[in-house]
C-alpha cells in the first residue's frame, strides 16, 4: 500500500479511529494486524518473508542475551546475520553477483519492497542485544510490531529497538498538540511529494531516458533537479511516516535536516538519511576501527562504509560508483582537515560558496545514482561539453514544464522557513493549509493526467 493512494487515505483514518477507541492492552494487536495488512497489500509472498525474518530474528535475540552461554550467543548472532544478510543476498544481490561470473546467469528475483530497511532494523536489534545495549523483547507481538510498524516499514527511518519499542509498549494519549503536529507533517510530506517531486520527475526522466540526445545544459539541469526531486520524494516520505506515527502517539526520528544547506560533504551526511548514516557508523565504521587506528585505516574504513552504502542502495555498479565518489569526498575532507588543523575560511560569503561547492559535488555524484547503467553515466559525462549553443537551450519540453515547477520550488523555500508546527493564528493557519492542499491536489492531478507513476523512489531499495 502506497502512502499516496486512495487506499491509504482510507486506511489511515480507519486505523487511527480504531486505535484510539481500543484499550491500551489491545492496541499492539491492531497495529500489528494493520501493519501486516499494509505490507501484504503489495505481495503476499513478500509478506511471508517479512514474517519469517521477524520470527527468526526474535528467536535469535532471545538466544543472544547476555545470560546465555557464549557459544549459544555467538550461534544466535551468526544465525541472525545469516537470516538478514542472506535474504538481502538472495533477493537483492544474487543476480548482480551472478552477472560478475563470466558466462554466469543474468537473472534477478523480484525485490520485496522495503527489505533493505526492515532487515537492517532487525539486525541492529540482535546486535544490540548481543552487545548488552538492550534487553531482549520477550513478547513476540511487540517485537513484530517494532519490525513491521507501517509508517516506517517500507522506507524508514531505520529505528533502534531502544527508542521505538518503549514507545510501542507504553500507554499513549493523543493531545491537541500531537494532532496538530502530526497533521502538519502529513501535509508538508504530501506537498513535497505530490507538488514538487512528482512535478520534477518528467524533466529528469526526459534527459535520463535518452542520454545520447541530451546536451550539457540539459544534463546539468536535469541532474540538479534530480537532487531536488529525490530530496523532496524521500524527505516527503519521512514526513508522512513521522506524521502518521505521531497521530498514533509514536515519535519517529527526524531523517533529514536541510541537507542542501550543508557546507561540507561530511556535514551533508549528518543531515541526509540520518538513520542510515547512524546505522553504518555504529555497526560498520566503529567495529572496523573507526578513526582509532591511524590515518590509513581511517581512510580505508570510510571507503568501505561508503562502498557498502552505495551497494545497499541498489545492486548495480552505478550505486557502487555513487558510494565510492562520496567515499573519496570524505577521505579528501579528512586529509584536508588534517593539513589545515580543521580550520577553514570563515564569513557569510565564504559559507555561501561552501554550500554551493557542496551542492555541486553532491549533484555530480547524483548523475551516477540516477543513470540507468554505467554506460549511460559515461555517455552523459561525455556529452557535458555539447549543446551549449543558444538555440539548443533549454529543451522545449523542459521550458513548458518550468512554469509549473518554479512556483513549487518557491513554495518549498518558504516551507523550510516555516516552523515545524502549523502557524498559531487562525488566519495564517487556514491560508497556509489551504495553499498546501491546493498544491497537493494540482500535483496529483498533473501526475495522474500525464500518466506518470508516483511511487516513492526509495521503494526500490
Amino acid at each position: 500500500m502506497n502512502f499516496n493512494t486512495l487506499e491509504f487515505l482510507l486506511f489511515l483514518p480507519a486505523v487511527l479511529a480504531l486505535h484510539w477507541a481500543l484499550p491500551h492492552r489491545l492496541r499492539w494487536a491492531l497495529l500489528l494486524a494493520s501493519s501486516w495488512l499494509f505490507y501484504f497489500w503489495w505481495e503476499p509472498m513478500a509478506g511471508l518473508l517479512l514474517v519469517a525474518v521477524t520470527a527468526a530474528t526474535w528467536l535469535c535475540g532471545l538466544g543472544a542475551a547476555r545470560e546465555k552461554p557464549p557459544a549459544v550467543r555467538r550461534a544466535c548472532l551468526a544465525m541472525a546475520l545469516g537470516a538478514c544478510l542472506g535474504c538481502l543476498g538472495v533477493f537483492k544481490y544474487a543476480g548482480f553477483f551472478a552477472g560478475l561470473i563470466p558466462g554466469g546467469p543474468t537473472w534477478r528475483l523480484l525485490l520485496p519492497v522495503g527489505i533493505s530497511f526492515y532487515t537492517f532494523q532487525a539486525l541492529s536489534y540482535v546486535l544490540d542485544v548481543y552487545r548488552g545495549r538492550t534487553a531482549p523483547e520477550g513478547h513476540f507481538g511487540y517485537y513484530a510490531l517494532f519490525i513491521s510498524f507501517f509508517p516506517q516499514l517500507v522506507a524508514g527511518p531505520i529505528e533502534r529497538s531502544g527508542r521505538l519499542l518503549p514507545q510501542l509498549r507504553r500507554e499513549r494519549t493523543l493531545s491537541r498538540e500531537q494532532l496538530s503536529a502530526g497533521g502538519w507533517l502529513l501535509l508538508t510530506g504530501y506537498f513535497k511529494k505530490a507538488a514538487i517531486a512528482d512535478g520534477l520527475a518528467p524533466l529528469v526522466d526526459a534527459v535520463y531516458a535518452a542520454p545520447g540526445q541530451a546536451g550539457g545544459p540539459e544534463i546539468i539541469a536535469a541532474t540538479a533537479l534530480f537532487g531536488l526531486q529525490i530530496y523532496c520524494d524521500f524527505s516527503g516520505y519521512s514526513d508522512i511516516a513521522r506524521g502518521a506515527a505521531g497521530l498514533l502517539g509514536v515519535e519517529l526520528m527526524e531523517n533529514f535536516q536541510a541537507p542542501y544547506a550543508a557546507r561540507s560533504i561530511r556535514e551533508f551526511w549528518r543531515r541526509w538519511h540520518i538513520s542510515l548514516t547512524a546505522w553504518f557508523t555504529d555497526y560498520v565504521y566503529i567495529p572496523l576501527g573507526g578513526s582509532r587506528r591511524g590515518l590509513p585505516r581511517r581512510c580505508f574504513n570510510i571507503m568501505a562504509v561508503f562502498l557498502l552504502s552505495g551497494l545497499w542502495h541498489g545492486a548495480d555498479w552505478t550505486f557502487v560508483a555513487w558510494g565510492g565518489i562520496h567515499g573519496i569526498y570524505q577521505v579528501c575532507g579528512v586529509l584536508a582537515a588534517r593539513r589545515t588543523g580543521g580550520r577553514g575560511p570563515q564569513g557569510r560569503g565564504t559559507g555561501l560558496l561552501r554550500c554551493a561547492a557542496t551542492f555541486s559535488l553532491v549533484t555530480f555524484a547524483w548523475l551516477f545514482f540516477r543513470a540507468q547503467s554505467m554506460a549511460d553515466a559515461w555517455l552523459l559525462l561525455s556529452r557535458l561539453g555539447t549543446g551549449w549553443g543558444a538555440a539548443q537551450w533549454p529543451l522545449l519540453s523542459m521550458a513548458r514544464q518550468l512554469p509549473f515547477v518554479l512556483p513549487a520550488l518557491a513554495c518549498l523555500h518558504f516551507l523550510h522557513r516555516l516552523p515545524s508546527r502549523p502557524p498559531a493564528p487562525l488566519g495564517p493557519r487556514v491560508l497556509t493549509v489551504s495553499a498546501l492542499l491546493l498544491c497537493i491536489a494540482l500535483g496529483w492531478w498533473t501526475s495522474l493526467s500525464g500518466g506518470g507513476g508516483n511511487a516513492f523512489i526509495y521503494f526500490q531499495f
